[in-house]
């Protein structure tokens, strides 16, 4: 019997995560058979009173030969631990998710990826640290993870996606529950640059309680994660320790002593983390050789107008009515020439009017 359906049952179960996953497998060889097997069989497979009640009250309303069919009406795919496809890195931690539910594509080329995480305050010091390292590591062929959260995250996935590079967003909810909703439209371009992910079954809420054991799932898939602004109690430190515990890289960006948002990375580069002033040194600590497939934004056609821009800004932060004066154009002309460059990657607007070069902090 096709086995498929069960695993997707079981993960709508509340509270049968991998630890329990095992136990099932292991006690009846099938999951068809645990779906099937009464109280006193699961009691005895090592489940708690609970987890059996739960799972007698989800089979009144699920019917496991029917739900790859629901899915895959709702566009939604899915891997289990079975699956060759299931992402190599993921696999390798203590606990990976049983089922992992994604709308998009999931490839070999996301094995390279490094997590992006941070506060949803981010300050303009963190949105352009933020912006060019999601650019850089994008345009050198690593797929950028993160958690779709305001802030960073939402950040990380649009520059990663302006760069011509992939991202994958990990989800506190089931795919089909977007949240924040504001993020709605960034989560489409997200599947069609990527993936949006979780191991909740779709139409889970995004309840505060699953967001902390997502994040597991954030630095499980990724080599490397970088924090990149957090506050004491930010939850990318929590992010931070579990790739710790999966003995993957943690990288912080420092930041003044001053700043609130900075606490959190000073305190991890106080207890070991990588600083990060450069975001070339994470390709270097990982080994990863800067590849050339995706097209770096620099490298496109530029216009003479857009030439002369790049030049007039060079290493300095400028003012739209001071790039006005130097480059004798009307403000008109030039709104227009800048938000085209902005869309494109090339400049990045700071604050109020003010432009710079991308990639000019690295």
């Amino acid at each position: 019997m096709d086995q498929t359906g069960f695993w997707l049952a079981f993960s709508h179960v509340k509270g049968i995560g991998a630890v329990r996953f095992r136990k099932l497998l292991s006690f009846f060889g099938e999951l068809s058979r645990a779906w099937e097997a009464d109280s006193a069989e699961l009691l005895a497979a090592g489940l708690s009173e609970k987890n059996v009640r739960d799972i007698l009250e989800k089979r009144e309303s699920l019917d496991p030969l029917a739900l790859t069919e629901q899915l895959r009406s709702k566009d939604i795919s899915f891997l289990t631990w079975e699956d060759e496809a299931y992402p190599r890195y993921l696999k390798e931690i203590a606990q990976p998710p049983p089922v992992l539910y994604y709308k998009g594509t999931i490839t070999v080329q996301d094995d390279l990826a490094v997590a992006i995480v941070g506060t949803r305050n981010v300050t303009s010091y963190g949105k352009q640290i933020t912006q060019d390292t999601a650019a850089y590591l994008a345009q050198s062929g690593v797929t950028v993870v993160s958690g779709l959260a305001r802030g960073v995250d939402g950040l990380a996935h649009q520059a990663a996606i302006e760069a011509g590079g992939r991202t994958i967003a990990v989800l506190g909810s089931g795919v089909d529950i977007i949240y924040p909703p504001e993020h709605r439209r960034l989560a489409e371009r997200i599947k069609e640059h990527g993936a949006i992910v979780s191991d909740y079954a779709p139409g889970t809420k995004p309840d505060g309680i699953n967001f902390p054991p997502r994040n597991r799932i954030i630095s499980g898939l990724s080599r490397a994660t970088i924090v990149i602004e957090a506050g004491e109690k930010s939850g990318a430190l929590i992010t931070a320790k579990f790739a710790v515990e999966q003995n993957r890289e943690v990288f912080a960006v420092p930041g003044s002593v001053l700043s609130p948002m900075s606490r959190g990375t000073n305190d991890l580069i106080g207890e070991g983390a990588m600083p990060m002033t450069n975001p070339k040194t994470v390709l270097e600590a990982l080994r990863i050789e800067a590849d050339s497939r995706v097209e770096k934004p620099q490298q496109q056609n530029l216009t003479d107008a857009e030439r002369t821009i790049l030049h007039v800004l060079g290493q300095d932060s400028l003012h739209i009515d001071e790039i006005c004066v130097r480059m004798d154009m009307s403000v008109e002309k030039l709104t227009v020439t800048l938000t085209m460059m902005e869309l494109r990657g090339l400049v990045v607007k700071e604050r109020g009017m003010v432009y710079r070069q991308a990639g000019k902090w690295m």
